[in-house]
């Protein structure tokens, strides 16, 4: 799936991804390929990106490398899922 990750600075990643797990208002919860369209609030908390993900150097210091993926911290945002590009507005 792909996955753009927009905050009020700039493009934080965009490309494409295994899968992503967020914060949602009601709980994490994760989005693979072909996941159902969705519009959802999100909270304080990481988002979660499995996958091959090759970082810009310019942001690469805003996310955290784990053992099977990256994550980056949020205070709030919201994500639109459709045809299997992930758009997550960031704050």
């Amino acid at each position: 799936m792909y996955l753009e990750i927009v905050s009020p600075e700039a493009t934080l990643f965009s490309g494409e991804v295994d899968s992503i797990a967020v914060p949602g208002v009601n709980g994490e919860f994760e989005m693979l390929n072909n996941h159902a369209p969705i519009v959802s609030i999100l909270k304080e908390g990481n988002v979660k990106i499995k996958g091959n993900i090759q970082l810009e150097e310019e942001v690469e210091d805003k996310f955290t490398k784990s053992d099977n993926g990256v994550w980056l911290a949020i205070n709030s945002g919201t994500i639109e899922m459709k045809d299997n590009k992930l758009i997550v507005l960031a704050d």
